[in-house]
């Protein structure tokens, strides 16, 4: 969910600040890249070092620093970011937003900020439930900032009452929750297919192809940022997955990835096959090396278990399936033929004719038909970017 999100974290004074370390950590786990605006008091209790260490960024807490890259940090950052947390919250920090003061870093930050903006209140409880806190608070609610309610326990000053700032997890919890609700997938399952696949001559050599897996690996991901839970079939490759709705299968040969796709497609809302598939395979596989002789060798291939075209035959109602073509000529003929013979509700084209397309690039130049009839060509794009093109057309055929 939080795959490629800039966050912005917030830190004001108080003593919980050093607990926004613990979150810097945890939305990083959570893929997101994150940038930290502080004030000058929150740095009495959280070091520079520190924050800048976990964040892997330069912190902004100065409005007019030489370190600052820009003249105007505040919205250059703004523009930047996806999220604005601000964790701890202080009474001074809240009061300032709802009244709009901006005079340090954080608070101007925070009032060129029109995004997404969450709250974790920290503070003393006499101070959280003066009338002056509470009306900034209710303020600011009415006006779609989200607050992450301040905990009841011990607290640094002494007292045991409600002024707690909530535990990071439940702060990434909250989070996580909230964006869901705008997740689209939300309840379905997804399975995908990416990679290539490996046909063993021998116990040295296979026949293989160039997919580097990308593509796939970004549709899982972007699927599951949508809410779905995603299972990842994958051929060999050096990719790592990041949310937590991905479950990754780990195949070598066509003939793993067909077993493993029948057994998942059953429990697939939607199943999106972008693997290289190989569509042949060495009739004898050799137990020994294959020396070397001189001599002609003849390796007979017969052809792989057509795994889509099998989808296509068991494909329910209620399922959705979509295909890859890559072709290098008739590229829109082969495609709907591929398109109608195997059962597709809309299927993706490659072009190897297309620069910065196919494999072994991080671009990818797509034509989406479906089966609909309708022909979508899209520009050249990062393959990420791709996948939110391939994502949103699921998303339109579902709906």
């Amino acid at each position: 969910m939080l795959k490629g999100k800039h966050i912005i974290l917030g830190i004001s004074g108080g003593i919980a600040a050093y607990k926004s370390a613990i979150l810097t950590r945890l939305f990083k786990k959570a893929g997101a890249e994150v940038k930290i605006v502080t004030t000058q008091n929150a740095l009495k209790f959280v070091t520079k070092v520190t924050l800048e260490t976990l964040s892997e960024n330069k912190l902004y807490y100065e409005v007019f620093s030489d370190e600052n890259d820009y003249s105007t940090e505040h919205v250059s950052l703004t523009d930047w970011g996806d999220i604005f947390v601000v964790a701890p919250a202080t009474a001074n920090i809240i009061g300032k937003f709802a009244n709009g003061i901006a005079d340090d870093a954080l608070s101007t930050s925070l009032m060129a900020f029109n995004k997404k903006i969450y709250l974790a209140p920290s503070m003393n409880c006499k101070m959280l439930n003066n009338f002056a806190v509470q009306k900034n608070l209710d303020y600011l609610k009415k006006n779609n900032i989200h607050i992450i309610e301040a905990a009841k326990g011990f607290l640094a000053c002494g007292y045991e009452g409600e002024g707690r700032m909530e535990e990071p997890e439940n702060i990434l919890s909250f989070i996580l929750n909230d964006l869901k609700k705008k997740a689209l997938l939300i309840g379905k399952t997804a399975l995908v297919t990416a990679g290539p696949t490996y046909e063993a001559i021998d116990p040295v050599r296979f026949i293989g192809n160039h997919s580097s897996g990308l593509m796939g690996f970004a549709i899982a991901e972007e699927l599951a940022q949508q809410g779905a839970k995603v299972t990842l079939i994958t051929g060999p490759n050096n990719l790592s997955i990041h949310n937590i709705n991905i479950k990754k299968i780990d195949v070598v040969s066509a003939e793993n990835m067909y077993k493993e796709c029948i057994k998942e497609f059953e429990k697939a809302d939607i199943t999106i096959m972008a693997a290289a598939v190989a569509d042949y395979t060495p009739e004898i596989i050799a137990d020994q090396k294959i020396k070397k002789t001189g001599a002609e060798l003849i390796i007979k291939l017969k052809p792989s278990k057509d795994i889509l075209s099998e989808l296509g035959k068991k494909k329910r109602k209620n399922q959705l399936l979509v295909g890859f073509a890559l072709e290098t000529n008739n590229e829109i003929e082969n495609a709907r033929k591929k398109l109608k013979n195997k059962n597709l509700d809309f299927i993706v084209l490659n072009s190897l004719q297309d620069k910065g397309a196919g494999f072994k690039h991080s671009t990818n130049k797509i034509t989406i038909i479906d089966c609909n009839k309708n022909i979508t060509e899209f520009i050249l794009k990062d393959k990420v970017e791709v996948a939110k093109d391939i994502v949103g057309k699921i998303i339109e055929m579902l709906g």
